[in-house]
């Protein structure tokens, strides 16, 4: 008899939903990149302006996600929703591109700034050496992938501990700019549209580096198929943990400015831990820990997330079989997790890969307005599907034009041949997809049958219970 398994046995809950969406929202980005925001904007009043808009349109994103993640039931994020609207091949080059670049790119950056953290105050006064931060972030990778592979429920009960330290830290920002506002600490907000940048593309790059530290809205979405009712949870969580996250960027800015001026902001090499020197001092050592607590949060449940789309899109013949295979003893998709902490590995060893996730960020905001489309395309073609959550259509429409704004802004402002290279890389996806994908070439799968097998035993694996 055929052995087979699923993932997971329905641990996610409303608790751990939202603190999966809060936790991987909340990286390292509110602690470091006000400066990159702010350097765009210009001002303070702009740059507040800024965090609160990207906070409504993560909200109007993840509202229709709730729709979409209510109405087919399918782990994988934007997988299952771009293949039922446009075909497989839209949703073959979603996750070529997602599985191969952004998660893994994304993962090896929070685990960069994990690694960063943790050896600074080894090497006082100065930066840590390059090797010394790689290895211990190639040290994270390792241990968040086995803690996910190890099971659902501790991968769970680590999200939701991280995401409790996180939450602490900010409130004691929060409150500590509260004090120094309390104090007579103004100066820095007034006059706050003052030197504002009226750029095109400067409002456009503001709003990239406000969304990176936003971004993670939709991960819920990626884990459908393991949340206790998800008809009533995953909009609940949505509804609760992106305004709960945009309320506290907001604030941590104005308390920032409570402390520092902007060119004070601007100078500082790590925002929060330059608010912990003035401001909770003899104490301050508790920001760039919890900084560390904050951003190994984020990188276990960007793994988390990671895992399964590479799970789905194997099981749907997208990619290699043997990811879509899961621990018979754990239920857990080991080979997928493995896989995305490998990858995550190798992009640790470039000397800068957040070029990389600059460049490639106009392809993720891409798939969010495909996905919007999506759902806007499904009212025509699928009037009859059950739809326990229904947002206004026009929400749907402003996502699919702020996706395209923040697209195509940095191109036209200033155009770069790093862009052309990332949309040849999407479309190279083509190249396998046509072969093996599509007309399911015979010589592959007797290349690949033997090592399968291998896989298949040396990992205890077994085929997801709805395989053929």
């Amino acid at each position: 008899m055929k052995r087979t398994a699923t993932v997971g046995t329905h641990f996610v809950g409303l608790i751990s939903g939202i603190c999966l969406i809060v936790g991987t929202m909340i990286g390292s980005g509110i602690f470091i990149s006000p400066k990159a925001v702010l350097a765009s904007t210009g001002a303070v009043g702009p740059c507040l302006c800024v965090w609160a808009a990207c906070g409504v349109l993560s909200t109007l994103g993840a509202l229709c996600y709730a729709e979409l993640g209510t109405m087919i039931t399918k782990s994988g994020g934007e997988y299952p929703y771009l293949m039922q609207a446009f075909g497989p091949l839209m949703a073959y080059l979603y996750s070529w591109t997602t599985i191969m670049v952004l998660k893994p790119s994304s993962f090896a950056i929070i685990a960069l700034s994990f690694a960063e953290y943790c050896a600074t105050p080894f090497y006082p006064g100065c930066v840590p050496p390059m090797i010394v931060t790689k290895c211990l972030a190639a040290a994270s990778i390792i241990l968040i992938v086995l803690v996910n592979c190890l099971s659902v429920k501790l991968a769970s009960y680590v999200q939701n501990f991280f995401t409790a330290a996180k939450l602490f830290i900010i409130l004691v920002i929060v409150v500590g700019g509260a004090v120094m506002l309390a104090k007579g600490n103004t100066e820095h907000l007034t006059n706050t549209f003052d030197g504002a940048s009226t750029s095109f593309g400067d409002i456009g790059l503001a709003f990239y580096n406000g969304l990176w530290a936003y971004d993670g809205w939709n991960q819920l979405n990626f884990i459908t198929e393991e949340l206790k009712n998800p008809y009533r949870n995953l909009p609940l969580a949505i509804i609760i943990g992106i305004p709960l996250v945009s309320v506290c960027y907001v604030l941590v800015n104005i308390a920032y400015f409570a402390v520092m001026s902007p060119t004070e902001l601007l100078q500082s090499p790590a925002v929060a831990v330059t608010f912990g020197d003035r401001v909770l001092y003899p104490v301050s050592w508790i920001v760039p820990l919890f900084v560390v607590f904050s951003t190994f949060g984020a990188a276990n449940g960007s793994c988390f997330t990671a895992g399964r789309l590479t799970y789905v899109a194997a099981r749907e013949g997208h990619m290699v079989k043997v990811m879509s295979y899961i621990s018979l003893k754990r239920c857990t998709p080991s080979p997928a997790l493995i896989f995305n902490g490998v990858v995550a590995i190798i992009y640790i060893l470039p000397a800068d890969i957040n070029t990389l996730i600059n460049y490639f960020s106009f392809a993720q905001w891409a798939f969010y307005g495909m996905t919007a489309l999506a759902l806007i395309v499904m009212r025509f073609t699928l009037k009859e599907m059950k739809r326990p959550v229904k947002v206004p259509i026009v929400i749907a429409g402003i996502v699919v034009l702020v996706s395209f704004y923040l697209v195509m802004a940095p191109i036209i402002d200033k155009p770069q041949l790093e862009y052309l290279y990332c949309t040849i890389f999407i479309f190279s996806g083509l190249i396998f997809y046509f072969p093996l994908v599509h007309y399911k070439v015979g010589w592959t799968r007797k290349i690949m049958r033997p090592i399968t097998m291998h896989l298949q035993l040396l990992l205890e694996v077994v085929p997801p219970e709805n395989a053929e």
